[in-house]
C-alpha cells in the first residue's frame, strides 16, 4: 500500500478512538489503537520508522473498529495482538486475552463469557476482569433467562434442565417460553451490555428492597454486592481498573531486549518490602541491529506493550517505576485516569530497584537460547512453551499423570495440571488417555493455558504413537516428541535424534522430563495413600506395618487378594494379625 492509498482510506475514517488493523489478505500485520482514527491512519502515509515502512509496503487493507473509549481500545488493541500475533507489533506470547460477553447466532442465543468469540456472534468488550463480568452474566441470566448452555446440550430435548429448575433459564428448547419473547429478553440483555444499566440494576434494587422488608438480610445483602457490580460495571469502560491509593503496591519494571525478542522482568514491593518477581517474553520485531538512539525507542515500545498487555486485566499497582519512559500518550492517560504514579527514577532506593530489575530481566536471555537452540534442532517455529507427560502407577493401582509446564527454559509451577487415571497396567493405554484429557480441554476450550508449542512425553516410540492417536482423534494440532530414559534418545514421528550429553537443548527436555516424571510420582503416592485408611482401623496394624504391607503388596487391593501365607510372610504380620487383616478387607 502506498501513500496515496494509506490517506484516500484515512480520509474515510470517523475522528472517533477504535483499533485499526493492516491487513495482507487474512493475515493481521499490525494492530494499533488511536484516540482519532482518522489522523492516526493518515500518520502511516508517512511512516516513523523503517519497520512500520515494510508493514506499509506490505498491506492491502486497512479495517477498523470503533470503541466508546480510549480505555476499549487499549484493551480491545491488546486482545486483538494476543488473537492474531501480528509480526510487526510487540507481543507478549504467554499472556491471556481478556474476556468478552458473547450472543450466539441461534434462534435462542445463548449468553457466554469468553476469550474467543465466534465470528457470527453479537460480541460485547473486551472486559478487565472475568470475575466481574461473570457476576454480571448471571444477574442477566437470573433477571432475564437468557440460556447458558451448549446448542448441542439445547437441541433434543423433552424437558428443561437444572438451570430452569434455579431460576437461570426460561427453557426455550422446550418452549416453555415462545421464542418471541425469549427474543425480547435477549433484546433487554443486549440493552444493558450496550450500557443501558438501569435496565439490570432497577430490578436487582427492586428485589434487594423487597429482601430486605422480608427480613431476608443474607439475600438482601447478596443482591446490594451484585447492584454495586453491575452499577460500575459500565465504568469499567472509563476507569478500566481501580487504583488502590497511597502507593502500598510499586511495580518495577525492568527490559533486556536481544535481537526480536524481549524480557520484561517485573518486581512487586508492598509497604517498602519485595515480595514478588517475575520474567515476561515478548517478541519485538524491528529490535535486531538498533543503534544506542534506536534501543532507547525499542525500550519504549517494550514497556508501553507490557503495560496494557499485562495489567489491563490485573490489578494496577499504586505506582510504576521504570527505566525510560515509555513514550506513549494513550497509556500515560489511561494510568493517569487509574491514579497510577509514574516515575522514572535516577538515584536513591528506587533507582536501585529499577537497576535490579534490569539485572533479573536480563538473567532471562540465556534460557532463551536453550529455547531457541531446541526449536532449530526440531525445525520448529519456537520452542519456549513445553509441556511435559508422564504416567505413574504401581501395577495397574492409583494409576495418574502428570502435565508440567516450561516456559523459557523454566518451570512454570502455577501451569501445572495432573489427572486421575482409569486403573490399568498399560503405560501406552494410560498415555493415550492422559493426552486425550489434555487436548480435549485445550480443543474445548476448557483449558485457561495458552498452548504449547512442543508437548515432551516421558517414553519411546510406543508412548509417542499413544500420545499421538490421542492428538489426532481429537484435533489436537501440537508437535510431540518423546524422551527415552535409557539413551537418551530424542524420538520424533519421523526420526531419532542422539544428542551430544552436553547440548542445551538436550538439557531443557531432561529437566521437564524428570520434573513430568517427579510430579507424577508424587501424585500417585498422595492417591495410593488416600486409600490407606482402609487399613487403619485394622487391630495390630501401625503406620510402619501399614507402609510394609503397601511395599510389598502395591496397593490395599493386593493386600485383600493375599494369601494368608504371604501376609505372614511380612515382617511384623503375626498369624493372628494376617487373620484379621483377611477378615476386615
Amino acid at each position: 500500500m502506498n501513500a496515496d492509498g494509506v490517506r484516500d482510506r484515512a480520509g474515510s475514517l470517523p475522528r472517533e478512538p477504535g483499533v485499526y488493523q493492516f491487513q495482507e489478505g487474512d493475515t493481521t500485520l499490525y494492530v494499533g489503537k488511536a484516540v482519532d482514527l482518522r489522523d492516526r491512519v493518515r500518520s502511516y502515509a508517512d511512516p516513523r520508522s523503517a519497520r512500520i515502512r515494510r508493514m506499509v509496503d506490505r498491506a492491502d487493507g486497512i479495517e477498523i473498529a470503533v470503541t466508546d473509549t480510549e480505555t476499549q481500545a487499549l484493551l480491545l488493541e491488546a486482545n486483538l495482538i494476543k488473537r492474531h500475533q501480528p509480526r510487526y507489533n510487540v507481543r507478549l506470547k504467554d499472556d491471556k486475552s481478556y474476556p468478552m460477553v458473547q450472543l450466539t447466532n441461534h434462534d435462542a442465543p445463548r449468553i457466554e463469557v469468553t476469550r474467543d468469540p465466534d465470528e457470527s456472534a453479537t460480541v460485547f468488550g473486551p472486559y478487565t476482569s472475568k470475575r466481574r463480568v461473570e457476576t454480571v452474566v448471571k444477574a442477566l441470566r437470573e433477571t432475564y433467562g437468557v440460556r447458558g448452555c451448549s446448542d448441542h446440550k439445547y437441541s433434543g430435548r423433552d424437558r428443561p434442565c437444572l438451570d430452569y429448575e434455579m431460576g437461570l433459564c426460561t427453557a426455550p428448547c422446550t418452549r416453555e417460553i415462545d421464542l418471541k419473547s425469549y427474543s425480547e429478553d435477549v433484546t433487554a440483555v443486549e440493552r444493558f451490555l450496550e450500557g443501558e444499566t438501569g435496565i439490570l440494576a432497577d430490578p436487582l434494587r427492586r428485589g434487594m428492597d423487597a429482601a430486605a422488608q422480608e427480613q431476608n438480610f443474607e439475600r438482601a445483602a447478596n443482591l446490594r454486592d451484585r447492584l454495586e457490580t453491575v452499577q460500575a460495571f459500565h465504568g469499567e469502560g472509563g476507569e478500566a481498573v481501580q487504583s488502590v491509593g497511597d502507593e502500598r503496591a510499586v511495580d518495577v519494571l525492568g527490559v533486556a531486549i536481544e535481537g526480536e525478542a524481549a524480557t520484561v522482568a517485573r518486581l512487586r514491593a508492598e509497604d517498602g518490602k519485595l515480595v514478588d518477581r517475575d520474567r515476561h517474553t515478548l517478541e519485538a520485531p524491528g529490535s535486531a541491529g538498533a543503534d544506542a538512539d534506536d534501543e532507547v525507542d525499542g525500550v519504549a515500545s517494550v514497556l508501553a506493550a507490557f503495560i496494557v498487555q499485562y495489567y489491563a486485566e490485573r490489578e494496577l499497582p499504586d505506582a510504576l517505576l521504570l527505566p525510560e519512559r515509555h513514550g506513549d500518550a494513550e497509556v500515560s492517560a489511561w494510568l493517569e485516569a487509574a491514579g497510577v504514579a509514574v516515575r522514572v527514577p535516577g538515584a536513591g532506593r528506587e533507582a536501585k530497584l529499577v537497576d535490579l530489575a534490569l539485572k533479573n530481566a536480563r538473567r532471562n536471555v540465556g534460557r532463551r537460547d536453550e529455547c531457541g537452540m531446541l526449536a532449530d534442532a526440531l525445525e520448529l517455529e519456537s520452542a519456549r512453551r513445553i509441556e511435559g507427560f508422564d504416567v505413574s502407577h504401581a501395577q495397574g493401582k492409583s494409576a495418574v499423570g502428570s502435565d508440567v509446564t516450561f516456559v523459557d527454559g523454566s518451570a512454570e509451577k502455577a501451569d501445572y495440571r495432573r489427572k486421575k487415571l482409569t486403573d490399568q497396567n498399560d503405560d501406552y493405554d494410560n498415555m493415550h488417555a492422559l493426552l486425550e484429557w489434555r487436548a480435549r480441554r485445550a480443543v474445548e476450550d476448557r483449558d485457561d493455558r495458552p498452548d504449547p508449542d512442543l508437548l515432551l512425553i516421558d517414553g519411546g516410540k510406543g508412548q509417542l504413537e499413544a500420545a499421538r492417536d490421542a492428538l489426532a482423534e481429537v484435533g489436537w494440532d501440537v508437535p510431540a516428541v518423546a524422551l527415552a530414559k535409557a539413551e537418551e534418545r530424542v524420538i520424533t514421528p519421523d526420526r531419532e535424534f542422539s544428542w551430544p550429553s552436553d547440548a542445551p537443548h538436550l538439557h531443557l527436555l531432561q529437566r521437564v522430563r524428570d520434573e513430568a516424571h517427579r510430579f507424577a510420582v508424587q501424585y500417585h503416592q498422595t492417591v495410593r495413600d488416600e486409600v490407606k485408611t482402609v487399613l487403619d482401623d485394622v487391630q495390630g496394624v501401625g503406620p510402619e506395618t501399614r507402609k510394609r504391607l503397601l511395599g510389598r503388596f502395591g496397593s490395599v487391593e493386593n493386600v485383600r487378594e493375599a494369601s494368608l501365607e504371604d501376609l505372614r510372610s511380612v515382617d511384623g504380620i503375626g498369624e493372628k494379625t494376617a487373620e484379621t487383616i483377611k477378615s476386615r478387607l
